[in-house]
């Protein structure tokens, strides 16, 4: 038979009594608390600028946004550089890494990257965006990404990266000059030309977006922030592009069919000093630069400095005429040689004692006839001059690597060198500097800055250069430079002067041919090799355009009259008619030559 017995007392449990368990958990509890609160007091209190930024920073991708680069534009608003679409590729490097080597390669052989250049970037670290290449065009771009795709390839992208382009090609290239092969993160390296001089103003400021992606994410998912690409501003030139294009064509020709090593040739507007051409023969294609030698990659019109020749008479007769030493009709005896100092002086042509006129010193160019008129001058009188007219300083229009040439310095002025300078030796120009001079003849006497930049433009050195920034300056009187431009006629008369080749027909011409010997660079001294030129301006009577063609060393024999008087009459024929000057219909000076 069973039997009741009482309950048994309870053991003390391992797990404690409920209350006990309550304890600690609510201790428990406080601890974690405590903790989380005393972490949001640091994110929130005493730092949350820098925790803000780390939060951000995950999951972050920035991007650059390239600015389109300004159009350099010609007087008409036609693009002799402009920007066309391309693009960049992008790599993740977070996805490249793995596979670098063999990416590498594959864009190497696809893209005008290098591959040890490129496979530090496919691994960079910590990274999530790195150039591959910039300003590709847009098809190419986008066809490689794809290919790395079909390939296996992943972490390549594409982003808008305007590329530039010339296109007119060689249209005024040495003058504009040309972007090298765009920098895998800085994109366009302007390395001459008006593209080197106004990269400040062309250039503008590259902007930046920011936006949230996913882990591996290109997708942008949370907010962006972006600061706006800033485009450059577009270059407006005094160039005519149709201008320049005939007349580089023109100097082309001139120079192959004369065998000469090269030629330039200005084309400016007479009454605002603009230039409507500068033109260089051998050029090239800017959008090619590198298939071109350096030599033919800048304006010889502007770096080439050399002896003008007879052309510089003009000035000397202009400054007689003004001094008031002389007049067209001036009579002249001119022996067959010319004793003076240290040398003898002769003409280019053969000849006994002959009587001619001032007028018939200039349309003969006679040396001789030339220096007997300068004897007239006072003592530094005709260098003062030559100053006024420019010679011996840049122009300053604000293209790099202007020459200023060489006009001896008082010290170094002598009798003799007076002498050579009165006919064109002994001093240097550049050819810019010798069209602005002659183009004060014709326009009666007043000397106006020559100008390529239409309004105003600072250049890298801080230069502001223009047509607003025009200065004209008096030089010789009015009808000074109206005789020297009735004597400048006679030189294309078929019966008095030695260019009838530079005759416009329908047009009163007024020119001057330049036959120099060259100073070598070995030497340093007449080697035998010479400049050939011709600048004038017509309609001579009523000026509109100053043309002056320069050819080096042609190998024909050729001089002045036969070699660049007839590409003179082509270029300044083409101009008269493009701007449609009309003729004047006034009969040509007939002042005498000889006496």
């Amino acid at each position: 038979m069973s039997r009741n017995r009482p309950p048994a007392r309870a053991r003390g449990s391992l797990r404690g009594s409920p209350q006990t368990r309550l304890r600690i958990g609510f201790l428990l509890i406080a601890m974690v608390l405590s903790v989380f609160g005393g972490r949001l007091v640091q994110l929130q209190g005493f730092d949350p600028q820098s925790y803000a930024a780390m939060a951000a920073a995950e999951g972050m991708e920035e991007v650059d946004l390239p600015a389109e680069r300004g159009e350099i534009l010609d007087r008409n608003g036609q693009p002799l550089a402009g920007s066309v679409e391309g693009a960049m590729v992008v790599a993740d490097p977070a996805l490249t890494a793995e596979r670098a080597p063999e990416l590498a390669k594959f864009l190497a052989n696809r893209l005008p990257v290098d591959y040890f250049t490129l496979l530090p970037r496919l691994r960079e670290e910590g990274s999530r965006y790195e150039y591959v290449a910039r300003q590709v065009p847009a098809a190419q771009a986008a066809a490689v990404v794809d290919a790395a795709k079909e390939a296996g390839f992943d972490g390549l992208t594409t982003y808008r990266d305007p590329m530039r382009d010339y296109p007119a090609g060689d249209v005024a290239a040495n003058l504009v000059g040309f972007l090298g092969t765009p920098h895998p993160v800085e994109g366009d390296q302007p390395l001459a030309g008006l593209e080197l001089a106004f990269d400040d103003l062309l250039a503008g400021t590259d902007g930046e977006a920011s936006y949230q992606t996913g882990a591996g994410s290109k997708i942008p998912l949370g907010d962006s922030t972006k600061v706006p690409a800033v485009d450059g501003r577009d270059l407006t030139t005094t160039i005519d592009r149709d201008l320049q294009w005939y007349t580089q064509r023109v100097l082309r020709q001139t120079v192959e069919d004369s065998r000469a090593e090269s030629g330039f040739a200005v084309v400016m507007d007479t009454r605002t000093g603009e230039l409507l051409t500068v033109a260089d023969h051998p050029t090239f294609d800017a959008n090619h630069p590198g298939d071109a030698d350096r030599e033919d990659r800048v304006s010889r019109a502007m770096s080439d400095v050399y002896e003008p020749g007879s052309v510089e008479k003009v000035l000397t007769f202009g400054a007689l005429l003004d001094a008031g030493k002389v007049t067209p009709r001036t009579r002249l005896t001119i022996p067959p040689r010319l004793d003076r100092q240290d040398r003898s002086i002769g003409d280019w042509f053969d000849h006994g004692t002959i009587r001619l006129t001032l007028a018939g010193v200039l349309a003969k160019s006679s040396n001789i006839g030339t220096v007997l008129a300068s004897d007239l001058f006072e003592p530094g009188e005709l260098r003062s001059y030559l100053e006024d007219f420019g010679l011996g300083r840049r122009t300053g229009i604000g293209v790099l690597g202007e020459t200023p040439g060489i006009l001896p310095s008082e010290s170094l002025w002598t009798s003799q060198t007076e002498d050579r300078i009165s006919f064109g030796q002994s001093l240097s120009v550049n050819a810019v500097q010798m069209a602005a001079a002659v183009n004060t003849i014709a326009n009666e006497g007043v000397r106006v800055d020559p100008h390529v930049v239409r309004g105003s433009a600072e250049t890298a050195d801080g230069t502001v250069v223009g047509t607003d920034t025009a200065t004209e300056r008096r030089v010789i009187s009015t009808e000074a430079a109206r005789q020297t431009a009735r004597m400048m006629e006679r030189v294309v008369d078929p019966e008095a002067g030695v260019a009838p080749g530079a005759a416009v027909p329908g047009y009163r011409v007024a020119g001057k041919t330049g036959t120099a010997q060259r100073v070598g660079e070995e030497c340093q001294c007449y080697d035998g090799t010479f400049t050939v030129s011709f600048a004038g301006f017509a309609p001579a009577d009523d000026p509109r355009f100053t043309v002056y063609v320069v050819v080096q060393n042609p190998g024909n024999g050729g001089g002045g009259g036969s070699v660049t008087g007839p590409a003179f009459s082509k270029i300044m024929g083409y101009a008269l008619r493009r701007y449609a000057v009309a003729p004047t219909g006034t009969r040509p000076s007939q002042l005498p030559v000889e006496w």
